[in-house]
C-alpha cells in the first residue's frame, strides 16, 4: 500500500515542485515505485519529467471532472519507476467546475484509491495556495511535507498551513498527519540561512528533516532538460541531498511501522 505524502506551502518559490520531482526520482532510484501527482495548474512537475504539457489529452483536469479513469491519465515510467499523473493550465478552471459538487473534497482521494497498491509512495505537488485543490491533496495523503525556503520570511504563514492540515484531519481526513519540514535553496556561506534553520527548530513542534537542501545551479538547471536532478547530474551536491533525504524519508516510514 503506497504512502501518500502531499508536497505543500501556500508561499511560491520555495521549492515544492524541485522537492517533489527530485525526492520522487531519488526514491525510484531506491528501487521504490513513485507516482507522482500534479496538482498545480502551472504543470512544472510534469514538464520537469520531460513531459509536453500542452500535448496532453488526459490530465488531473479530466481526472477531476469525471472524464477519463485514473489508470487512462497516468503516464507509466517516464523514467525507471516513476509515473506521472500530470497536469497543465486546464486545471486552472476545476475550482469553478466543482462549484456545487458534492462531496469535491474527495475527488482525488477516491481515484487514488485505486491505485494505491501500485505504488510504495505517491507524492503530490500542490499549487501555491490553500484552494480546492489543496484540499484534495490533504484528503488524499497521509501526511504532509513543507518545503520552507533558507530566508527571513521562512515561518511566515507556515502556522496558517499547519492551521489547514488540522481543519482538513478533524473534517475530513482523521488520519493525516505533518510529515516534518525541509529546509531548501540553503546557504552554509550565509549566516542567515544558519539562522531561519535555528529560529525554526526552536519554535516548531513538527519533525524537522536533518537534511538540508542547498542552493545548487545543477537543480536550477535540471528542470530545462527534462530531468532530475539524479539523472542531469547524480554527483551534484543537489542530487546528493534529495538522495539523503529519500533515506530519510523512507527511514521514518520504516520507524511508523
Amino acid at each position: 500500500m503506497g504512502r501518500v505524502i502531499a508536497i505543500a506551502n501556500q508561499k511560491g518559490g520555495v521549492g515544492k515542485t524541485t522537492t517533489s520531482i527530485n525526492l520522487s526520482a531519488c526514491l525510484a532510484d531506491k528501487g521504490k515505485k513513485v507516482l507522482v501527482i500534479d496538482t498545480d495548474p502551472q504543470g512544472n512537475t510534469t514538464s520537469g519529467f520531460g513531459i509536453d504539457k500542452n500535448e496532453l489529452d488526459n490530465t488531473i483536469y479530466e481526472l477531476i471532472l469525471g472524464e477519463c479513469s485514473i489508470r487512462d491519465c497516468i503516464i507509466r515510467n517516464v523514467i525507471e519507476n516513476v509515473s506521472v499523473l500530470p497536469s497543465n493550465v486546464n486545471l486552472a478552471a476545476a475550482e469553478i467546475e466543482l462549484i456545487g459538487v458534492e462531496k469535491k473534497e474527495y475527488i482525488l482521494k477516491n481515484e487514488v484509491d485505486y491505485v494505491k497498491e501500485d505504488f510504495d509512495y505517491i507524492i503530490i505537488d500542490c499549487p501555491p495556495s490553500l484552494n480546492m485543490l489543496t484540499i484534495n491533496s490533504m484528503t488524499t495523503a497521509d501526511s504532509v511535507l513543507v518545503p520552507i525556503q533558507c530566508e527571513y520570511y521562512a515561518l511566515e504563514g507556515l502556522s496558517q498551513l499547519i492551521h489547514t492540515v488540522n481543519l482538513v484531519k478533524e473534517r475530513l481526513n482523521p488520519e493525516l498527519e505533518m510529515e516534518g519540514v525541509v529546509f531548501t535553496m540553503y546557504d552554509s556561506r550565509t549566516n542567515l540561512s544558519m539562522q531561519v534553520v535555528e529560529n525554526v527548530k526552536a519554535n516548531l513542534k513538527q519533525k524537522v528533516y536533518g537534511t538540508l537542501i542547498p542552493r545548487n545551479i545543477r537543480l536550477a538547471e535540471a528542470p530545462s532538460y527534462g530531468l532530475p536532478i539524479n539523472k542531469y547530474d547524480a554527483k551534484s551536491a543537489g542530487a546528493e541531498a534529495y538522495m539523503q533525504l529519500a533515506d530519510e524519508i523512507i527511514g521514518s516510514l520504516q520507524t511508523r511501522e
